[in-house]
């Protein structure tokens, strides 16, 4: 059986891509925050907090010895008001999240994917593609994530490894708790989760001579709502 790595996987789109990937057969090792079970024998979990540095050398020891062929860099965190209102510490959380800990945890799979002819894969943003106001730490991080995963689809490119990121638009899931705004009640304003799952599904299925480099995936209108 071949092995999956996820981050965010107990919520979101990181626990429909978990379910998706262990209905496909794989063994999937999971990364959140907080303690979570999946009723299956092929999930491992390990929790760790990936804003924390020390957490993530950890993590990174420990897949430096797995022999992994997915690896999915999904987890991240998002805060949206004027620059000069966030915290330092949100900055540093976001930009720990969002992009070091992928940058990290890549370094420490690279081999057994490349080996492996395996797959990495980066969620990102459609902030990554465009400007908007609140947004200024939050899109950095992802257009970063997506300028990693292009830098390594070039350096990469001599090996069997496919590198794609996945570039989302508003997604329905627990990313907009604690913020104003969220999706749209209306099915074609927004996107599930599940509908990143599927994509992630497709990449996998194709010709392993065919690569997506960058697969955005937006809702059909466009809507939303404010939640405060």
């Amino acid at each position: 059986m071949k092995t999956a790595f996820v981050t965010g996987s107990s919520s979101g789109i990181g626990y429909a891509i978990t379910n998706m990937l262990l209905e496909l057969g794989f063994i999937v090792i999971g990364v959140s925050r907080k303690d979570f079970k999946i009723n299956n024998q092929n999930y491992i979990h390990i929790k760790s907090d990936l804003t924390r540095y020390d957490d993530i050398v950890k993590l990174a020891d420990i897949l430096k010895k797995k022999n992994i062929f997915l690896h999915v860099n999904c987890a991240g965190f998002g805060k949206f008001q004027p620059h000069e209102e966030l915290s330092y510490q949100d900055i540093q959380d976001m930009v720990m999240l969002n992009l070091t800990s992928p940058m990290i945890l890549t370094s420490a799979t690279l081999r057994s994917l490349k080996k492996n002819g395996g797959y990495l894969i980066n969620i990102t943003s459609i902030e990554a593609l465009k400007s908007s106001k609140f947004a200024g730490v939050y899109s950095a991080t992802k257009a970063g994530l997506k300028s990693f995963g292009d830098s390594l689809f070039e350096e990469t490119r001599k090996t069997n490894l496919s590198v794609t990121n996945i570039i989302p638009d508003m997604t329905e899931s627990n990313f907009y708790e604690n913020l104003r705004f969220d999706v749209s009640d209306n099915i074609n304003q927004k996107l599930l989760s599940e509908d990143i799952a599927q994509a992630i599904k497709h990449i996998l299925s194709l010709r392993k001579g065919a690569v997506v480099q960058n697969y955005t995936i937006r809702s059909l209108n466009f809507g939303i709502k404010k939640s405060h």
